[in-house]
């Protein structure tokens, strides 16, 4: 017997994670999606299911246990799932002795290894080996392609659970224990909205409160590799380093984020770093940049792709680099600190939002953890 009846709004990887959550713990839920599938943020990425990137608590475990949860997901539904890590590079001495640094501070929490430009180059046939002093991996990464899962799922999904999914069907009103679309009603026990980056649709004061903005990223597809020929692991460039809160921990990232707002300060201006995922088609996803306001022109600006792929060619080099296509993705981004927003405007009714460029990796982990506190 179904412990009540649950609307998620939104079918991007927020609500594909909330739904999931709620209908193992017994509950019947409803997806309402404005579009007939998922087209923002969540399909407009690496594919990268990243725990490296994350600090230590509450974040990281989230990201481990949403790294089983795609797994067996992607095992279920046939799709492809590739679990390389990730080889962060050094090309100076003080983007080196970060990596030092991190090896040395996480040895006893993270499947990190300390590699020497033999082991670097081993690993991967990508790398460029001019110039290059050190290499960080990390097998804790997997590869998906989010295309193919964040469409496949919500078949998947519906197959093993009791989940339905609505599409074209934009909500208008959320009331007590009632949602409202453009051409029907629904009755729900609970319900979680899940929007993205379309945030002002349903209780933007609540969003403007949590001064959320619209991040804005560019980001390219190169084709095919030749011969079935595999990069190995996801690669990193060194401005990478400076990006994610995990590698606080290494005492000298101050002096390396130094040395690059005084030699690359147009890159931390557009927040680049760089880098580069191979899904199963052997496509290679490069990026990206990090635009942040409350509306983005929607097109994208030559110079910064030119940016990337320079920066891309100092530490990776391709046999097919091809460009099939370049892209932008947006998504809500909380600006106070926070790394999600996850609230209650309403009695049984619950927003859960603003997870950044850190869906793929966090979603599935901290959407069972929200639902177990309030089912």
């Amino acid at each position: 017997m179904s412990k009540g009846n649950v609307i998620v709004v939104g079918a991007g990887i927020v609500g594909l994670a909330t739904s999931r959550a709620f209908a193992a713990r017994g509950y019947s839920v409803t997806v309402l999606e404005r579009n007939h599938r998922a087209v923002g943020a969540s399909i407009r990425n690496f594919g990268m299911v990243w725990p490296v990137g994350q600090p230590t608590g509450e974040l990281y475990d989230a990201a481990l246990r949403s790294r089983a949860i795609w797994e067996e997901l992607c095992r279920g539904a046939g799709i492809f799932h590739d679990p390389v890590g990730s080889l962060h590079l050094a090309y100076h001495d003080d983007e080196a002795l970060v990596l030092e640094e991190l090896c040395h501070a996480y040895k006893d929490e993270r499947p990190f290894q300390l590699m020497k430009p033999d082991q670097v180059l081993n690993s991967s046939p990508a790398v460029v080996p001019e110039g290059l002093i050190s290499g960080l991996y990390s097998s804790s990464e997997m590869i998906v392609d989010p295309r193919e899962a964040i469409w496949a799922f919500p078949e998947y999904l519906s197959s093993i659970y009791p989940i339905s999914f609505k599409w074209g069907e934009s909500v208008t009103e959320v009331g007590e224990h009632r949602v409202k679309t453009a051409g029907a009603s629904y009755d729900a026990d609970i319900v979680v909205i899940c929007s993205g980056m379309e945030f002002e649709t349903l209780y933007p004061e609540i969003f403007a409160r949590e001064i959320a903005v619209k991040c804005k990223l560019q980001m390219m597809r190169f084709g095919p590799q030749p011969d079935n020929w595999r990069i190995g692991p996801a690669l990193c460039g060194g401005l990478s380093l400076i990006h994610y809160h995990s590698f606080r921990a290494a005492a000298s990232l101050a002096a390396l984020k130094s040395r690059y707002e005084a030699e690359m300060g147009d890159y931390l201006d557009w927040g680049i770093h760089v880098m580069v995922s191979q899904n199963g088609k052997g496509e290679l996803t490069i990026g990206d940049s990090h635009e942040y306001g409350g509306t983005h022109d929607p097109f994208d600006k030559g110079f910064i792709n030119e940016m990337i792929l320079k920066y891309l060619r100092s530490f990776a080099r391709f046999r097919n680099e091809e460009l099939l296509e370049s892209w932008n993705g947006t998504y809500a981004k909380l600006m106070n600190g926070n790394p999600y927003f996850f609230h209650s405007p309403a009695k049984d009714v619950y927003v859960f939002n603003g997870i950044g460029g850190n869906g793929m990796t966090l979603s599935f982990g901290l959407a069972e953890k929200l639902v177990a506190g309030i089912s």
